[in-house]
């Protein structure tokens, strides 16, 4: 599965497990705020409102570091943008810790960390992983899908652990050392911008590729063109309401499951376990994704997704909570590896780090009003069907919008990859 045609193993898979386990570190964290939430909120005497918004505004802030990072890595490489996104996540991480006025905390927490995140996201990697990928590009990013639910799986019930032995700032700090650890020699000793001429293609791959480079050379495609059309703001629709309802989940899921009568161990339990079946079920949408239309998989993970929120609201007993989970799971992730696989093959590699990035800035206007409104609309109305109800709304009509996309093969680039 991993080897190059010729038998031998594949250096692309390498810089794959580190984008993974970055990710699930990234990711987790980013997305996974729900554990530290309430403990936050108790400790530093801030309403969940205040403490919504500035969530709100971190995710916002996350969204609006990605073009950022898709720019850097085109100009500086990756290992330079993982270095540098350390380096800020290390730095915030210390200030949050000892921040108390809500600007304080807002710029460390929302603002700085959430920026630092951002460079060591999966869009910091997608350039990297589509030049080193082409015919298992869609298995290959499907791997930051993993990653990502695995830091919902793994990250979660342990930092609800870890807040309920050492408190959320020991937590924080510990969660620095090992991202800093982790990161450093991986972004110095693994991951490599220079992919072969031929990345991952066999040898009929590439006398196929061959024999069309001798066509006629057509002009490139260039940015402002690629965002006027309809594929990229399709995408862009999905991205938004997969940040609306992840990061819901992520920021307000354990305490709507609280609040519906779980204790912390459980609810914190059964939103891993959504992670926790995506791992698995990751590998195989990403098998599939190289052999069936990506638009048609892309609009059966948002249809299960939405059923999967009216699910959570309605589950009444652990057995419903682990049963909706575990059925919710299996479609919980890939829509963000999907999209980026997509955009790769509609407008190419050259283009696919800034559109990505863009792309994904929706993604974070989503998570941005999602976070905010969980705790507004509870407060305001005394329920989640507000918040949890709309995103399983929007992620029906994102079920409909998938299926406008471009059939696979279909290509809006004008440079060859």
């Amino acid at each position: 599965m991993v080897a190059s045609s010729g038998g031998k193993w594949y250096f692309g898979w390498n810089i794959v497990a580190v984008a993974t386990l970055v990710t699930l570190l990234t990711v987790g964290m980013r997305m996974g705020i729900g554990p530290f939430f309430l403990p936050m909120a108790e400790d530093l005497g801030y309403s969940r409102s205040l403490l919504a918004g500035i969530v709100a505004i971190g995710m916002l802030c996350y969204g609006l570091g990605m073009p950022v990072a898709g720019h850097l890595v085109a100009r500086r490489g990756t290992p330079f943008v993982l270095l540098l996104g350390t380096a800020i996540v290390i730095v915030s991480i210390i200030w949050t810790v000892y921040a108390r006025h809500p600007v304080s905390f807002l710029l460390a927490f929302g603002v700085l960390m959430s920026f630092g995140l951002a460079l060591t996201s999966p869009v910091a990697f997608t350039p990297v992983i589509s030049h080193w990928f082409v015919r298992r590009r869609g298995m290959a990013l499907f791997f930051l899908s993993t990653g990502s639910m695995a830091g919902i799986a793994v990250l979660t019930p342990i930092l609800t652990y870890s807040i309920a032995a050492v408190g959320w700032q020991g937590t924080l700090l510990g969660y620095a050392a090992l991202f800093a650890v982790l990161i450093i020699p991986m972004a110095m000793f693994v991951v490599r911008d220079e992919a072969p001429p031929e990345a991952d293609l066999s040898a009929e791959d590439i006398a196929s590729k061959r024999a069309r480079a001798g066509g006629p050379a057509m002009p490139v495609l260039k940015l402002r063109d690629a965002v006027r059309t309809a594929p990229f703001w399709k995408i862009s629709f999905g991205l938004f309401t997969c940040g609306y309802s992840m990061n819901l989940i992520g920021t307000h899921g354990i305490p709507m499951l609280m609040d519906h009568g779980f204790d912390s161990g459980t609810s914190a339990l059964g939103i891993g376990l959504i992670g926790l079946v995506a791992i698995f079920s990751t590998l195989v949408l990403g098998r599939l994704s190289d052999v069936l239309p990506r638009r048609h998989i892309l609009a059966a993970i948002y249809l299960v997704r939405g059923l999967g929120f009216f699910g959570l609201l309605m589950a009444g007993t652990h057995w419903e909570l682990y049963g909706v989970s575990t059925i919710g799971g299996i479609a919980w992730a890939g829509s963000i590896a999907l999209s980026s696989a997509i955009l790769a093959d509609v407008y190419g590699v050259r283009l696919v780090g800034i559109l990505y990035g863009l792309a994904y800035l929706s993604h974070q206007i989503g998570a941005m009003i999602s976070s905010w409104l969980g705790g507004w609309a509870y407060e305001a109305f005394g329920t989640h069907w507000v918040s949890f109800g709309s995103a399983g709304g929007l992620l029906l009509v994102a079920a409909g919008v998938a299926l406008l996309l471009p059939v696979q093969g279909f290509s809006l680039r004008q440079a060859p990859a």
